[in-house]
């Protein structure tokens, strides 16, 4: 198998592009709008919560999303920052981001987590495809 290498400046500029949906993923979160985050995964895509619990297809995300997001930030929210991104071809990118839960006034506190977002483009957009949070412990 190879894969298709990119440009510099057009991997630059995907890493951006990449970079915003996570930063919508954090909008959506921390301003508890469920449609907002629903509308960045692909109709087939596979989230697993932090917690294990397995989402298929965009329906059942939003089912889920529109349950657990309301009322989830009134005493805390989450912050997002993409770690690295891994371009498995120039359409689809391996995304690890670091996810902080902070206080209303910016502490930080319990664990972190570790999602890992595998993204396609399609269309001009990138996409969620395949997602697992995972809680980061102290062991």
């Amino acid at each position: 198998m190879s894969t298709t290498a990119i440009d510099e400046q057009t991997r630059t500029a995907e890493i951006e592009a990449i970079k915003q949906v996570v930063a919508t993923v954090e909008h959506s979160q921390q301003n508890e709008l469920p449609d907002e985050f629903v509308s960045l995964f692909r109709s087939d895509a596979i989230w697993t919560t932090g917690h294990g619990k397995r989402l298929i297809g965009r329906e059942e995300i939003a089912a889920f999303t529109h349950r657990v997001l309301p009322g989830a930030m009134q005493d805390a929210t989450a912050a997002y920052e993409v770690e690295h991104v891994l371009f498995i071809r120039p359409d689809v990118a391996a995304v690890k981001v670091r996810q902080r839960y902070l206080t209303l006034g910016g502490q930080t506190i319990g664990n972190e987590g570790s999602p890992l977002y595998v993204m396609a483009k399609e269309g001009g957009h990138w996409r969620l495809v395949a997602c697992q949070n995972t809680e980061v412990l102290d062991l």
